[in-house]
């Protein structure tokens, strides 16, 4: 993923939040402010009716009886001067629908409930609010279609992550302010509006991971500002599109995971200096990368991958050298337009056959040197910071991010306390996270590499370079970083729920609720499922573990800790030098031979399910009369093996759950563990058994 924090766009938004949050010092009297003011605190608190309890201490503060004015309540942010409500934005589950009261809030520009829990649909109304700048719902569960109007003011819409039907409506070419679009990971269909080409000042568009058909518009060229485009793991078809490198701000491009045919496009490869993604089209990928090298030929070397790669400051990707351009240059004396009907040339030039073999062979080495120097920068060189970044302190926040509140270096140090103890909310091999409260109602934490630990900078660069690109409503999300040589700290999406090791520890002090511990088994696997088979390359974690999955209020599951993930390309198998992960999650053909599939995640992740239903753990120290080697997963089959399946169960669950759906759910786990890697099932197939054994109350 390119990595954007362009100044311009940084400016519009920090305008736009001093616009919001002047009235930081100005009181209220309720008593003394005009109806349509009063009227913006029952709008409020009918929002709140339509929540759950879900949002923690800044829900519970939305209330008369606190003596507050609701302009100082948590997330909200009203004008100094009308004393309406202009923002509202909380972190953390909320839970709920969203209430149609919220279009009784008038004024209101900015609205922001990221991976909030949201269900229901978006009620008709909230697109009604003339005044509306922002709008951020991702990573909800919200269902239903888009509207057929939307408010002209939009500057930023992120509908991602939900379960959104239906077309793209063509009405969204007359935002003309719109500079952000993202609506990735739904279930849209229909064919791409010619529309939005009229969107000129749009920088971000991604459309990625739903059902759209038809091929790409010609109108989109007439985004010049674009800067980030993905339209990967659609149903997108005919010819890939050319006139592409007229997109000259254009950074970053994916068209993987389409059915696109046909010749690859001579300026489709000459976009120098760019991210260009074109895997798993119809055309191979050797066919893709022979078309980058003889287009690039006459020209600087550019970088058109079969693979993702980061390029920019942080991950730079050294230039192909002049000596591959050399091995494709056509013989002096012949013209650069002269063809060959023989083998051969008799005036010494090279032959079809000559140039093809070349043509081939200089892939090759192309392939390999991109996959040596990828080595050497992310292996070899610690990560190291810029004079730059040191002089400015400044946080790289990735582009299509909005959380409602500026992230600053020295925003973030503050919240933290200057990273005091008391904010610290786990420590981990990488360093300690804390807590941090960067606005009103917006939390987020703060991943610290501990001073001293120099093999932290791999994990640093593995955990950007991979949830810098992936976004799912089941991995945890990356909001920015920063690098200095006295500092270095990742910004992520806070989860006030804890690890899953924790609830498991805790699971006696609370009911047992078979639907909860299912919707976290279903929530990770799906995160899995999206890593194995639907990124580009695809990613293993190398990590599956109870720690690194961390929960909401709501038991929402979210995977995390990348910094041990690799990229999977090309194969099934991926060979390690030393054996990554925790003992007992292992599996035991990667301990043994050092290959690492996607199997080996499933695996991991057959541990976790077995410990997620019983109150045992991997290792447990009850195994010990057993002997070296016994495991949680010797003892589930043994007791299946002698018809003892209840005893496996945690104490109370087999009563509140279909005993058919408890023993079904166990096998599904045993099978996960099983020494053949072609016995285990894939984390797709484990989605859908577990959608089968879906609890009625869902």
């Amino acid at each position: 993923m390119a990595f954007l924090h362009r100044s311009a766009t940084t400016a519009v938004l920090f305008a736009l939040h001093l616009l919001l949050t002047t009235t930081a010092s100005v009181a209220f009297s309720p008593s003394s402010l005009p109806e349509q003011q009063q009227d913006d605190m029952p709008a409020l608190l009918h929002l709140k009716r339509a929540l759950t309890s879900g949002a923690g201490d800044a829900l519970r503060q939305w209330s008369p009886e606190s003596g507050a004015h609701h302009c100082s309540w948590p997330g909200v942010t009203c004008d100094a001067r009308s004393g309406r409500v202009v923002a509202l934005a909380l972190g953390g589950r909320l839970g709920g629908e969203l209430s149609p009261a919220v279009a009784r809030l008038t004024e209101l520009k900015a609205l922001s409930f990221p991976s909030a829990g949201l269900g229901g649909e978006i009620p008709p109304q909230l697109w009604r609010l003339r005044r509306l700048q922002v709008l951020n719902l991702a990573g909800n569960s919200l269902r239903g279609r888009l509207p057929a109007t939307f408010p002209e003011g939009l500057k930023s819409l992120d509908l991602s992550g939900n379960r959104l039907s239906g077309a793209i409506p063509p009405a969204l070419g007359s935002c003309a302010a719109l500079r952000r679009l993202r609506l990735s990971s739904n279930s849209l269909d229909g064919s791409i509006p010619a529309r939005i080409g009229e969107l000129a000042r749009l920088r971000v568009l991604d459309l990625s991971g739903n059902r759209l058909t038809g091929g790409v518009p010609l109108e989109l060229l007439h985004c010049r500002g674009l800067v980030r485009m993905d339209l990967s793991g659609n149903l997108l078809h005919d010819r890939l599109p050319s006139g592409l490198a007229e997109l000259t701000n254009l950074e970053f491009l994916s068209l993987s995971g389409n059915n696109f045919s046909g010749e690859v496009p001579v300026d489709l490869v000459a976009l120098q200096n760019r991210t260009v993604l074109l895997d798993n089209n119809k055309r191979s990928d050797e066919e893709i990368t022979a078309a980058a090298v003889n287009a690039a030929a006459p020209v600087s070397p550019v970088h058109v991958v079969t693979a993702r790669s980061v390029t920019g400051e942080l991950f730079p990707v050294s230039p192909i050298p002049t000596i591959i351009r050399q091995l494709i240059e056509i013989r002096p004396g012949t013209s650069n337009g002269s063809t060959c009907s023989s083998g051969s040339n008799g005036d010494g030039g090279l032959g079809i056959k000559e140039i093809a073999a070349i043509a081939a062979a200089s892939a090759i080495v192309v392939v390999l040197l991109v996959a040596l120097t990828l080595c050497i920068c992310t292996r070899k060189w610690p990560l190291r910071p810029s004079k730059r970044s040191v002089r400015t302190r400044e946080v790289k926040v990735f582009a299509d991010i909005e959380i409602g509140a500026p992230l600053t270096y020295v925003a973030v140090v503050h919240a933290t306390g200057n990273f005091n103890a008391s904010n610290c909310i786990g420590n981990g091999g990488f360093g300690p996270t804390y807590r941090a409260e960067v606005a009103p109602g917006v939390l987020v934490a703060i991943k610290r590499l501990a001073i001293g630990k120099q093999h932290g900078y791999k994990e640093f660069q593995a955990e950007v370079r991979i949830l810098g690109q992936c976004r799912h409503p089941h991995l945890v999300t990356l909001l920015g970083y920063h690098i200095s040589e006295s500092e270095m700290f990742l910004i992520y999406n806070y989860l006030p729920g804890g690890n899953l090791e924790s609830f498991i520890q805790e699971r006696g002090k609370r009911p047992i609720s078979w639907r909860r511990l299912h919707k976290i088994a279903l929530d990770i696997a799906r995160a899995l499922a999206y890593m194995h088979d639907e990124c580009v390359p695809r990613i293993l974690h190398r990590d599956v573990k109870p720690n690194n999955i961390l929960l909401d209020n709501e038991c929402n599951a979210y995977l995390s800790d990348f910094g041990l993930a690799r990229f999977l390309r090309n194969s099934e198998t991926h060979a390690t030098t030393d054996v990554a992960g925790t003992f007992g999650y292992v599996a035991p053909e990667y301990a043994m031979s050092r290959r690492v599939s996607d199997k080996a995640d499933v695996y991991s992740y057959g541990v976790v399910l077995l410990e997620l239903i019983s109150d045992k753990k991997a290792l447990d120290p009850s195994f010990s009369p057993y002997g070296n080697g016994f495991n949680i997963v010797s003892w589930a089959v043994r007791l299946i093996q002698r018809g003892r399946v209840r005893e496996f169960f945690i104490e109370g669950l087999w009563e509140k759950a279909p005993h058919d759906d408890l023993v079904e759910f166990l096998n599904l786990a045993v099978r996960c563990t099983q020494e053949s890697l072609a016995s285990r099932p894939t984390m797709k197939h484990v989605v859908r058994r577990l959608r089968e054994l879906r609890p009625p109350s869902y």
